[in-house]
C-alpha cells in the first residue's frame, strides 16, 4: 500500500467517524449505488483508491453536510439552549421528532435504515440519520431523556400478515427494550397501528407492557428473530409505569380516521414512584378538540395546483381513464358480492377521509378526491399528503420522487396527536421531577 493510499484510508475513515456516519450513510451522500458501502469499506482498507471526483467529494463531505443543517427548514436549536434532550429511533421522516424538538429537546441519535426517508430527514433537519438500528451496540448510542420509537407496524398491520413476534419487523420492539435497558430513559413514547391492540387475542401488546413493567417471566422462543443484544438484554428487568391508548388523528383537527396505539411509560427509579402508584396518577391522556373537521382545510388551492402543472408541464395528480376504468370495475365487482371494498371518493366538505396508507402511491384507492363530472379524480398532492399529516408548511416534500414522499406520508405519524401527547409528557414529567425533589433530604444547615 503506498503512503498516498494510506493517507487516504486514514482519512476517510477519520472523517466518518468524526461525521457520525456508517457506510451505508456515507455512500448515501456521496451518491452511490448498492455496493457503496463495500466500496467505501475498501477504501477504508486501502485496498482500492477514490476517483478523482470522488474524493473531492469526500473532502466535501463537511460542508456538505453543514449546507444542510444550514438550509434546513426544521433545524433544532442547540443542546445548550435545549431544557432536555431524546433519540428518535424507526424515524422515518421525522413526525414523532418535530413535535418535542418544539418543545425545547435536543434530538442527539437517529436511526432510520431506509435511504429515502433518510434524504427527506436530511433536507428536513440537517442531520442524517445513522442506519439500521440492530448493527448500534446500546452502549454506542448517546445518553438521553427520552426514547422516541415508531417502530415498524406492518407485522401486525391489517396491510401485512399479522404475524407479530414472528416476523423480523414485529421483532424490533426488542430492540428498543435493549437501548432502554442500557440506557434507562427518565420516560419513553412509542407508536404503532390500532390492530397491535387485538394482535393474538391481545397477547402481543400484554408481553409487550409486561416486558416494559418489568413484569414479563417466560422466555421468549428462541425461533423469534433478534439480535444477541437484545435477547440478552430481556434477562434485565425494566421498571417502567407504562400506559397506552388509542388516538385518533380525527379528534386532534385533521380531518382523517386515523387511529394508532400510544404506548408512554416513565422510569419508575428515577423517579422515585412507588409500585401502588398507576400511569393515571402521573399522566393524562390528551382528549383533542374534537370539534368538526372538513377535507377541505388540508386541499391545496386551484392557483396552487395550476402553478404545479405549469412547473411540470402535466398533472401529477389525476388519475389516468384506464386506473379510474379499473377502480370502478373493482368496486362494482365488490359491491355484487356484497361489501364495500374499493376506491374511496371525497370532497372538501366531507368531515375526514380514510387512513392513507403506504401503498398510496399504487393507486391513490383509499383517497381519491371528486374533481366533478366532467373529470377524472385525483391523488392528493405531496403538499396536501403533509396537510393530512400535520406537518408543518415549512416540511420540504420535494426531497424525493413523487412515489417516495407519497409512500413516507403513508408510514408517517399525525403530528397533531403527536403534539398534543408530547405536551402532557413533558409537563408530567416536570411534575414528576418537581415531586421528586420534594422527597430529598434536607441539607443539614
Amino acid at each position: 500500500m503506498t503512503t498516498e493510499i494510506q493517507n487516504q484510508a486514514d482519512y476517510i475513515k477519520d472523517l466518518r467517524k468524526k461525521l457520525g456516519l456508517g457506510l451505508t450513510e456515507m455512500a448515501n451522500l456521496l451518491g452511490m449505488n448498492a455496493t457503496g458501502e463495500r466500496t467505501i469499506r475498501g477504501w477504508e482498507n486501502g485496498e482500492h483508491a477514490p476517483t478523482k471526483a470522488k474524493w473531492n467529494a469526500i473532502k466535501e463531505l463537511e460542508d456538505t453536510l453543514k449546507a444542510h443543517y444550514d438550509n434546513a427548514p426544521l433545524k433544532q436549536q442547540s443542546l445548550e439552549q435545549s431544557d432536555f434532550t431524546f433519540i428518535d429511533l424507526f424515524a422515518g421522516i421525522g413526525g414523532i421528532r418535530y413535535p418535542f424538538q418544539q418543545l425545547g429537546g435536543h434530538c442527539v441519535f437517529t436511526s432510520e435504515w431506509d435511504k429515502f426517508a433518510q434524504k427527506t430527514y436530511l433536507t428536513n433537519y440537517g442531520e442524517m440519520p445513522n442506519g439500521d438500528i440492530t448493527q448500534i451496540k446500546a452502549k454506542d448510542i448517546p445518553d438521553h431523556d427520552i426514547l422516541l420509537g415508531g417502530f415498524p407496524c406492518q407485522a401486525f398491520s391489517q396491510a401485512g400478515l399479522k404475524q407479530g413476534f414472528s416476523d423480523t419487523r414485529g421483532t424490533m420492539f426488542f430492540e428498543i427494550q435493549r437501548i432502554l435497558a442500557e440506557k434507562k430513559p427518565k420516560a419513553f413514547l412509542l407508536e404503532n397501528v390500532k390492530q397491535l391492540q387485538g394482535h393474538n387475542k391481545g397477547e402481543t401488546l400484554k408481553t409487550i407492557l409486561s416486558i416494559l413493567r418489568g413484569e414479563f417471566e417466560q422466555e421468549i422462543p428462541e425461533d423469534v428473530p433478534m439480535s444477541e443484544e437484545a435477547r440478552h438484554a430481556l434477562s434485565e428487568k425494566l421498571n417502567y409505569c407504562v400506559g397506552f391508548k388509542v388516538l385518533r388523528a380525527g379528534d386532534f383537527g385533521i380531518p382523517q380516521n386515523r387511529e394508532r396505539v400510544f404506548i408512554v411509560g416513565f422510569d419508575r427509579d428515577y423517579y422515585q414512584l412507588d409500585q401502588d402508584i398507576k400511569f393515571s396518577d402521573i399522566f393524562t391522556w390528551p382528549e383533542g378538540s374534537k370539534e368538526p373537521t372538513r377535507v377541505g382545510d388540508i386541499l391545496q388551492s386551484p392557483e396552487e395546483l395550476q402553478a404545479d402543472f405549469e412547473k411540470h408541464q402535466k398533472d401529477r395528480f389525476t388519475i389516468s381513464e384506464k386506473l379510474w376504468t379499473g377502480h370502478k370495475k373493482r368496486k362494482a365487482e365488490h359491491q355484487n358480492k356484497g361489501n364495500g371494498f374499493g376506491y374511496s371518493l371525497f370532497s372538501a366538505d366531507d368531515e375526514y377521509t380514510n387512513t392513507i396508507s403506504a401503498r398510496y402511491y399504487k393507486d391513490g384507492s383509499e383517497i381519491l378526491i371528486n374533481q366533478g363530472e366532467e373529470k377524472r379524480p385525483r391523488k392528493l398532492t405531496p403538499r396536501e399528503c403533509a396537510n393530512l399529516q400535520g406537518f408543518p408548511k415549512e416540511f420540504d416534500v420535494d426531497a424525493v420522487s413523487q412515489g417516495q414522499i407519497y409512500k413516507q406520508f403513508g408510514n408517517s405519524v399525525c403530528m397533531k396527536v403527536i403534539e398534543a401527547v408530547a405536551f402532557q409528557m413533558t409537563t408530567a414529567m416536570k411534575q414528576a421531577e418537581q415531586s421528586k425533589s420534594s422527597k430529598q433530604p434536607k441539607a443539614v444547615a
